[in-house]
């Protein structure tokens, strides 16, 4: 896979956790767990394209620690999400996690 195809599948994910978080509840729990998804789910995508104009080769791979870290998070926020039942989207969810999971 080359550069570009994983910036489109980084944006296409985040895209899919946009959708996730909005069908979350409008609960305490899913408030607090939509914006947490949201955070880390689509700033992989964001600091993907930052990494491409590393400073330097160190920074190059630093930017792209913080892309797995960011990803490491959305895992861990959808695992809670499906093991909670806080939505009927098992398929989607079930989708993201894998998706998610390929990435990392």
């Amino acid at each position: 896979m080359n550069k570009k195809e994983l910036e489109e599948r980084l944006i296409n994910f985040a895209v899919l956790i946009i959708e996730i978080a909005n069908d979350l509840p409008n609960t305490k729990v899913g408030n607090h767990l939509s914006g947490q998804l949201v955070r880390s789910g689509t700033s992989s995508a964001l600091n993907y394209g930052e990494a491409q104009s590393g400073e330097s080769r160190k920074d190059f791979i630093h930017k792209i620690k913080i892309v797995l870290k960011e990803l490491r998070e959305t895992i861990i926020c959808l695992k809670i999400i499906d093991r909670t039942k806080l939505l009927n989207l098992t398929e989607k969810i079930q989708s993201a996690l894998r998706e998610n999971d390929e990435l990392i």
